[in-house]
């Protein structure tokens, strides 16, 4: 039986539901999707408003999920954008494009367009990481 492992980090919004920011099994880590949600207060801040606003503070919640589980955002090898509206879908492409930079090997991606998002959120993105030592360089 494969042994897998909740991750958890205060520097992302806990869960809102029964599940688990992440799940470690193995040299695999598996991000919940993250929305815009500030970890401190559970909402998406006024600020955080814009689509890209919005993809930024998803970024930095994921990569706390990342740090939690001993990984980071280099060793994600796919990705799921969830996007409330596609015509947003160049606005968020570059801040991700920011934590995922073209010319370093981004993960694999696929992006959709949902019909609503938790907390009327503009966008949701989960991943699928490796740990740090399981890559060769």
């Amino acid at each position: 039986m494969t042994q897998h492992q909740a991750v958890k980090s205060d520097n992302a919004p806990a869960p809102i539901g029964p599940y688990s920011q992440g799940i470690r099994v193995g040299n695999m880590v598996f991000c919940s999707g993250q929305t815009a949600l500030n970890p401190q207060t559970g909402q998406i801040d006024e600020s955080d408003w814009s689509v890209g606003q919005q993809t930024r503070r998803v970024m930095n919640n994921l990569k706390a999920v990342l740090e939690a589980a001993g990984t980071d955002l280099a060793h994600v090898v796919k990705t799921t954008v969830f996007l409330a509206h596609i015509s947003d879908f160049s606005e968020m492409n570059g801040i991700y494009a920011e934590f995922f930079p073209p010319d370093q090997t981004p993960p694999a991606r696929s992006t959709v367009e949902v019909g609503r998002l938790p907390k009327d959120g503009l966008v949701e993105i989960e991943c699928i990481a490796v740990m740090s030592d399981t890559i060769a360089q």
